[in-house]
């Protein structure tokens, strides 16, 4: 029993590690329209709007207009699952993604030739997944939901036109309500039990940018996102099918989690008037995630026990993720954009739950500007997300086995209004 609210909890981590703009996981990442439509290439370097406060602090040295940026995404999931799925039953329908939106906006203001001060709200991070109370996953993860609100703060100072750097402090507000189902001994698969958890915290974090514009055409971009530490604390409630000590009871619970630090590098060609030219490759250090220890504050009948402090190994390993992209100015009120992406998955074949049961991925971008004026600008986006099929097979002495194939995509469309002062 104690084990499934240990898979429970460990759900916040998992849902916390997803990578970052479209990456594994489910992420949700879409923090400008503008850089969507280029897949996210030249994100660091291209400094188009408002939502550089996010893609790199030290672009707002460009933005020489005081503006805002406000928008939103939706991203559309769907999975085919096949495959025998669980020994104790249950269906495999898949499409356990409902659509999810993705909220955001940016102010940036100049102050004068060298100073420019700016605000972001976004969401970095965020997984929604409902298997349903008949789906043969449920004991392994029948509900998640877990979403990150991002306020940024920001700053950037230019030395001169050629050299600028930005800084933002984060601050980071996390909560997640996740849920499992738990075996009934005696009727396996039928009259089960379940296993909540809610819990939150706020923590800090930064990041930072430098931008060079090395050449008349050529700007090169480079953001760094810091490791974020949190600390879950809240509640676990359970009701077991079977009168116990933890029948209906809520216990104190906890989960420390780091997420791990991020490098972006882009570089942005104007290769003529018309057309611009974008490339970015950006590291995650998931390495960081080799286990996850959880924390219940159970009776004092099991404390000390092994119930008390429970250990899973998750072995997440580092990812890259490179993207390409071009712009085309087709006149002053239009551009056009597009781009490509191809992004590792930081999940092995034997730890890989169903989760987050995702392998690596490539997404494929279009997106489109409009400027009617020059005071304001409408930008859209759109990408469609596929990834390799992925395997999940998950044995447990608690829970019985899991063995499903996953075939996973996703629509992402987008729409954002930029307005400048």
């Amino acid at each position: 029993m104690k084990k499934v609210m240990l898979k429970t909890s460990l759900a916040v981590a998992v849902a916390l590690a997803s990578s970052q703009v479209f990456a594994a996981g489910f992420a949700l990442n879409e923090q400008s329209i503008s850089s969507m439509g280029t897949g996210f290439a030249g994100r660091s370097s291209s400094a188009e709007d408002a939502s550089t406060v996010f893609g790199n602090p030290a672009g707002m040295s460009r933005l020489k207009r005081e503006q805002f940026t406000v928008g939103g995404a939706a991203v559309i999931a769907k999975s085919d699952i096949s495959g025998p799925g669980s020994n104790l039953g249950g269906e495999t329908d898949g499409d356990m993604v409902p659509v999810v939106g993705v909220p955001m906006g940016y102010y940036v203001k100049p102050i004068d030739d060298h100073w420019s001060v700016g605000f972001g709200v976004y969401v970095p991070f965020g997984l929604v997944t409902d298997y349903g109370s008949d789906d043969a996953a449920r004991y392994w993860g029948k509900k998640s939901h877990v979403e990150v609100v991002t306020f940024q703060p920001t700053v950037s100072y230019a030395f001169n036109d050629k050299i600028s750097i930005g800084f933002g402090p984060t601050i980071n507000r996390i909560k997640g309500e996740l849920g499992s189902s738990l075996i009934n001994p005696f009727t396996p698969g039928r009259n089960d039990g379940e296993v909540k958890i809610k819990g939150d915290d706020t923590a800090v974090g930064y990041n930072i940018g430098i931008l060079v514009q090395a050449t008349d055409r050529t700007r090169l971009g480079l953001t760094y996102h810091s490791m974020v530490d949190y600390k879950l604390e809240g509640k676990t409630r359970v009701s077991t099918p079977l009168i116990g000590p933890f029948n209906g009871n809520k216990f104190d619970a906890s989960l420390k989690i780091k997420t791990p630090e991020s490098v972006d590098f882009s570089v942005t060609h104007e290769l003529d008037d018309q057309w611009t030219l974008y490339a970015g490759s950006t590291w995650t250090r998931w390495s960081r995630l080799k286990d996850i220890s959880v924390q219940n504050d159970v009776p004092a009948p099991l404390a000390g026990s092994a119930f008390q402090t429970i250990t899973e190994e998750q072995n997440w390993h580092d990812t890259w993720a490179h993207a390409i992209g071009a712009s085309y100015k087709v006149n002053k009120e239009w551009v056009l954009r597009t781009g490509f992406t191809v992004d590792q998955s930081p999940t092995n074949n034997h730890d890989r739950s169903p989760r987050i049961p995702t392998g690596d991925r490539k997404v494929f971008s279009l997106g489109a500007g409009w400027s009617p004026n020059d005071d304001m600008t409408i930008d859209v986006a759109y990408s469609y997300l596929w990834e390799e099929d992925t395997k999940v097979n998950q044995v447990s002495a608690t829970k019985g086995s899991y063995q499903a194939k996953y075939e996973n995509s996703a629509h992402g469309i987008g729409a954002s209004l930029t307005y400048r002062f």
